[in-house]
């Protein structure tokens, strides 16, 4: 479980949205009416780009551990994920590889799912909340909130028992995209990520592009 803890580190659950759509549903009636809400409101886009700041607690820490940097999520390549602030770094998160790369841009660590099994199931939930992956997020999760016309609210609990050895919950608020996103770390650590100037695009520059390589 070594990339969720990579994950939990960097904030992986950022969660620059787009929809995506689906013909499988919940099969709660609750959960049912609240996904196809939030589902009219979120923007559906290729790519979509922003900034993040983040704060993470942790436990023996009096201070939380300040972020900052840009996203982009592109459908079909995944997500890189670029610290800016205090130390700059890249994460990129691909269906079947995760990378972590310096300043410079040299690897500093790769794992692949082909030598990490799981980590083929850790991305795939990453890819459904930082996608908003509606109809995933109810794979992965119980989900509960609720929708009004300012916007929209879901807490996520996990399914699987496995999985919530590591995580507790995840929050989300948004509109056409998400804005906001609470961690809650089993082990009692938490990240609160905001999103700023979110906005879609209908494809990915040529220097998005060669980050995906």
């Amino acid at each position: 479980m070594k990339a969720w803890i990579l994950c939990m580190a960097l904030a992986t659950g950022i969660a620059p949205a787009f929809a995506q759509t689906a013909a499988a549903a919940p099969t709660e009636p609750a959960g049912q009416d609240l996904l196809v809400q939030v589902r009219q409101q979120l923007k559906d886009a290729p790519v979509v780009r922003g900034q993040f700041t983040q704060e993470k607690t942790v436990k023996g820490f009096k201070q939380p551990l300040r972020s900052s940097g840009d996203f982009v999520v592109a459908k079909g390549l995944g997500i890189v994920w670029h610290v800016r602030k205090p130390f700059e770094s890249s994460l990129v998160v691909k269906p079947d590889s995760l990378q972590s790369r310096r300043a410079d841009g040299s690897l500093s660590m790769q794992m692949r799912a082909e030598d990490e099994p799981v980590l083929r199931t850790v991305n795939a939930m990453l890819f459904a909340v930082m996608s908003a992956d509606l109809v995933q997020l109810h794979h992965f999760f119980e989900v509960s909130g609720k929708a009004q016309a300012s916007g929209w609210q879901m807490r996520l609990l996990p399914r699987d028992p496995m999985l919530a050895q590591w995580l507790a919950s995840i929050e989300l608020e948004g509109g056409q995209f998400v804005r906001e996103v609470r961690l809650q770390e089993a082990r009692g650590d938490s990240s609160l990520i905001r999103i700023q100037g979110a906005e879609a695009a209908s494809q990915a520059s040529d220097a998005e592009l060669a980050q995906f390589r």
